[in-house]
């Protein structure tokens, strides 16, 4: 039997063996959503102000979902523009499948996205991408996304601070996490400047070690030619005006028009740079190891809307709503899209993925 073969039928184990990660995905996100629905106001004393989501305006909601789809297909656009070359399967479709099922391991898996990252990477040597177009991709792919992320919050942070913007401007909400935002933007371009520096000072710790030394500092003198590489590749997009470009944009963009239309369906949404902010301000809760974040960007992006003097029941209302939408819909068709990923990487030729 070839490898491939073998691949495909998987010993004809049970449908357990062979989706066990998928179905314990789908029990994970059940639990956290029965924690999140049942337990949580319990905790922290929401019960009646929860009760009131029920009572938001549904054609509000509605909107919020439908820029919530847009967010999601800026997304596959960049996807698709970074990694989409001549001779690979990278297409729409197979952009969508491994998006989605990124997403979903993102919801899952915390931790600034590692989940998300690995299911990612993971789909593109499905489909056949190698490994150096892969890293040098994530890189592009990321410099772009979160280089929108941090020029938002420095034009909106820095605009709130000195007046440009309308709204309050309270220091630490405002002005450090814009200068905080400017030292990342800098850090990464003085990268170009630095990488041969920084490859050359650990080739030549490789040269002097042996044996699993000398491979590890081999592998580390990779990293930062990667990222080099990746930077390059994001400029040079910016260069030719690539139309994928609109994708990261759209992607940060329209999930922050669902949280504009979550605070439409339950009062009156902030000032523009004031959700800006807010939004971004919150979603750095990423990073701590919770499933999707569940409960820490919740309460950062609540906690940062009361700063900036929003009624806390609003942002309270608003923030649960727009997560709601955020967290469901790429989750149901991320787990499908995971499944899919599975199948195509049963039936891949040998080497391919």
């Amino acid at each position: 039997m070839s490898a491939a073969t073998s691949r495909l039928h998987g010993g004809h184990g049970s449908v357990w063996r062979r989706h066990r990660r998928a179905i314990g995905a789908v029990v994970a996100l059940l639990a956290a959503a029965a924690f999140a629905y049942y337990v949580l106001p319990h905790i922290v004393s929401l019960g009646p102000t929860l009760g009131r989501l029920r009572r938001g305006h549904i054609a509000w909601l509605a909107l919020g979902v439908a820029l919530e789809a847009c967010s999601l297909f800026g997304e596959v656009a960049l996807f698709r523009g970074v990694f989409a070359r001549p001779g690979n399967r990278i297409n729409w479709s197979s952009s969508a499948e491994i998006t989605f099922a990124g997403a979903a391991a993102t919801k899952l898996v915390a931790a600034a996205g590692a989940g998300g990252v690995a299911v990612t990477v993971w789909g593109l040597r499905v489909y056949g991408v190698s490994g150096a177009e892969v890293a040098n991709g994530m890189v592009c792919f990321g410099v772009l996304t979160y280089g929108v992320y941090a020029a938002a919050v420095a034009i909106a942070g820095f605009g709130l601070w000195f007046g440009l913007f309308s709204g309050p401007a309270p220091a630490g909400l405002t002005l450090i996490p814009a200068s905080l935002a400017s030292v990342v933007i800098v850090v990464a371009l003085s990268t170009l400047f630095a990488d041969r520096a920084v490859t050359g000072f650990l080739e030549r710790r490789a040269e002097r070690s042996s044996g699993r030394a000398a491979k590890w500092w081999h592998r580390a003198a990779e990293v930062p030619r990667s990222v080099r590489a990746g930077l390059l590749a994001a400029l040079a997009m910016i260069r030719r005006r690539d139309p994928s470009l609109l994708g990261a944009v759209a992607y940060w963009g329209f999930d922050i028009g669902a949280l504009w239309a979550s605070y439409r369906a339950f009062g009156h949404s902030p000032p523009g740079a004031v959700l800006v902010t807010g939004y971004y301000v919150g979603t750095a809760a990423n990073v701590l190891p919770l499933p999707g974040g569940i409960g820490g960007v919740e309460a950062g992006m609540i906690g940062a809307f009361v700063g900036f003097r929003v009624k806390a029941s609003l942002a309270t209302l608003a923030v649960l709503g727009y997560r709601t939408i955020s967290y469901w819909l790429p989750t149901l068709p991320g787990a499908v899209a995971y499944l899919r990923l599975r199948r195509t990487a049963g039936s891949s030729p040998p080497g391919s993925d």
